[in-house]
């Protein structure tokens, strides 16, 4: 053979050659954007099958308990204390659903403090809720009462927020209108701040009253399954809007540090 003719031999096979390397590095760019591709659409299935509040741990206070039974139905004589109960463990078992772990302070119908406790039964009750949230890691706290007011016509359901905390304020604004929205109550009212020992743990929280045991129409529907069903919906969307929210979300208020011997 030649020497030209060796030339364009082996010019020709390094072209092939070339050629498909070349096909081959296309092949697997290819390969690794369909994988990457089909990684990130399992990721996102995954997330929604998991729920939107995956990742959360939310505690869920039930108010009072035991001997302490709250307010009190006027025209029922029913203690708002099993109707809490009754609200947070449908909360517990919807937000569940959504992908949260859910923390319950209490389960039954019980104070957390002993029979006779060397500091004030509600104190130490409160100091043990607040433990258990505590212990747990909580990233939000959300504790569940029903009203009450001399005067017969206040009505409403009302969300409130650890006074000047941004991060509170927030999760209430949220919770407060998925409320309105979802029970379209007589009486709109907004989301206030509060002094409560509740809130004052360092994450998130609010304190939830759903409606007016001493309004007659409002306590009629409180005392039925499907409007509590309701207000444990109204609320749980609350915090999937809050969540879905595209803000950064506020850094909440330091832990208030006390002296618990009083």
């Amino acid at each position: 053979m030649r020497e030209k003719d060796r030339v364009k031999l082996c010019t020709g096979l390094m072209l092939t050659m070339a050629t498909l390397c070349t096909a081959a590095l296309f092949g697997a760019a290819a390969d690794s954007v369909v994988r990457t591709f089909a990684q990130t659409a399992a990721a996102g299935a995954a997330q929604e099958a998991r729920g939107p509040l995956y990742g959360l741990t939310i505690a869920v206070d039930a108010g009072h308990g035991g001997y302490d039974g709250g307010a009190v139905g006027r025209v029922s004589g029913v203690p708002e204390k099993g109707l809490n109960l009754d609200v947070a463990q449908r909360m517990e078992e919807m937000l569940r659903g959504q992908g949260a772990d859910v923390v319950m302070t209490r389960t039954g119908d019980y104070a957390l403090c002993d029979e006779d406790p060397p500091i004030r039964k509600k104190l130490q009750d409160m100091q043990r809720r607040a433990e258990i949230i505590r212990i747990n890691e909580a990233d939000m706290v959300i504790s569940i009462h029903m009203n009450e007011y001399v005067g017969r016509s206040e009505s409403g359901p009302q969300v409130f927020y650890r006074e000047d905390c941004p991060a509170g304020r927030l999760l209430a604004g949220a919770i407060q209108e998925a409320m309105i929205g979802g029970l379209s109550p007589k009486k709109e009212r907004p989301a206030l701040g509060g002094d409560y020992y509740i809130l004052t743990l360092g994450v998130p929280s609010v304190l939830v009253e759903c409606g007016f045991l001493s309004n007659k129409v409002e306590e009629e529907l409180l005392m039925t399954e499907e409007y509590r069903e309701r207000v444990a919906a109204a609320i749980v969307q609350g915090v999937v809007d809050w969540h879905a929210l595209p803000q950064e979300k506020p850094q909440p208020l330091a832990a208030v540090k006390r002296e618990e011997t009083q």
